[in-house]
């Protein structure tokens, strides 16, 4: 596998408007420029983002004119992408842009922004916030309503009554022109972006009449589809303490360990694949679940900083001797309320109860910490809670 092959196929889901034509033109040597536009209404970066971070680098390593976009002017209209609920809060272009900064910090640990073709910082506030009244209608008119409610998102919406805003309805438009005010060839993200992303080869199409080619890469997920992210409760922050972050690694479900090989690290296919025949055969999978979380705190850290990682999880697990002989509680639901978890399987003795020891810092879900009962938690098949010193309790889905 060639660069390009590589470019193209591992840790993406989707080229629009085909792989073929994409490939066509990256074999002719032309450089593209492209970008991946980010919202930062939140502060905090987390490994499902490196999935697009790890892509964007390729094509920054291969030549390309990269833009990292900070979207401090869409961020103001909230992007409905993935939400079920209307926003109760809505961002200020200040507050984006502060936290556009501490986003860009977070990225360098996989991105460069400086050295040989430095990948660019752009802020699409600065023309989205100057579009007068004609603009925004000519933009409009290239869409009609019927196209615009083709959105599953909106159909979910409006079937369950749920308030669906102009404001948020009218985000693919406002990302879709950042293609056009950029002139770029190609936009990364995620698959749940698919549709703002499309908006944009309308535009490009409709008012700067070329083409525009679209790269969606998978979310994070386990084998079961469940994500891995901060709605779920399991986020994993790229700039986590390097023992927190083994830790958090190491909780994850057996079954995220493939898909975190695959798109997190440049471990070849061929091992991917021998460690999933392994497991399947009855291997441990905490072995490779180790290896995860090591070449990961590497990646994010230092070779020396891993290995410390490694050895105080190590030596912390080893300490709290785990006995081999546990109680079993079975159930076929994966995503839980910590607190109402704690009060189906008897480890505490009421809702009020969990609380407390979740506050007191007594609960562990495979050695590592459930610091808030307001996070839910990803449970999978032989996950073990630990509260206090002496009650264990293995889960089995």
């Amino acid at each position: 596998m060639d660069a390009i092959e590589e470019l193209l196929t591992r840790g993406v889901d989707k080229i629009y408007p085909s792989r073929e034509a994409l490939e066509k033109v990256l074999r002719s040597g032309k450089k593209l420029k492209l970008y991946q536009g980010f919202d930062p209404t939140g502060t905090k970066l987390h490994i499902g983002h490196a999935v697009g971070f790890r892509k964007l680098r390729q094509w920054q390593e291969l030549g390309h004119e990269v833009i990292f976009l900070i979207g401090d002017g869409t961020g103001q209209a909230g992007d409905p992408s993935g939400k079920k609920t209307a926003r109760e809060h809505f961002f200020t272009r200040e507050e984006l842009r502060q936290n556009g900064k501490d986003y860009v910090m977070q990225s360098a640990k996989i991105i460069r922004f400086d050295g040989p073709n430095p990948i660019k910082i752009l802020y699409n506030g600065d023309w989205l916030n100057k579009l007068g009244l004609v603009e925004i209608l000519d933009i409009a008119g290239h869409f009609t309503l019927q196209q615009m409610l083709e959105r599953d998102l909106y159909q979910e919406r409006m079937k369950s009554g749920t308030p669906l805003s102009l404001r948020e309805f009218m985000y693919p438009l406002l990302q879709g022109y950042d293609s056009v005010a950029m002139d770029v060839d190609l936009e990364l993200g995620g698959s749940d972006q698919t549709f703002n992303m499309l908006a944009g080869r309308t535009l490009v199409g409709a008012m700067l009449h070329k083409e525009k080619f679209v790269m969606t890469v998978p979310l994070l997920t386990d084998e079961r589809g469940t994500k891995i992210g901060k709605t779920e409760g399991n986020v994993i922050g790229l700039t986590d303490a390097p023992n927190d972050f083994f830790g958090k690694t190491m909780a994850l479900g057996d079954d995220a360990i493939v898909n975190c090989f695959t798109l997190l690290t440049d471990t070849p296919i061929e091992e991917i694949d021998g460690m999933k025949k392994k497991m399947e055969a009855g291997e441990n999978p905490m072995v490779f679940k180790k290896l995860l979380a090591f070449e990961l705190t590497k990646q994010f850290n230092s070779t020396s900083v891993a290995k410390n990682a490694q050895a105080s999880f190590e030596q912390t697990f080893q300490d709290r001797e785990t006995p081999t002989d546990i109680e079993e509680f079975t159930t076929n639901q994966t995503e839980w309320d910590p607190v109402e978890l704690l009060v189906a399987t008897k480890l505490a003795s009421s809702k009020s109860d969990a609380k407390r020891l979740i506050e007191q810092k007594a609960v562990e879900l495979n050695s590592s910490l459930i610091t808030s009962h307001l996070s839910r938690i990803t449970v999978a098949n032989g996950a073990i809670i630990k509260v206090g010193k002496k009650k264990f309790l293995k889960i089995r889905t």
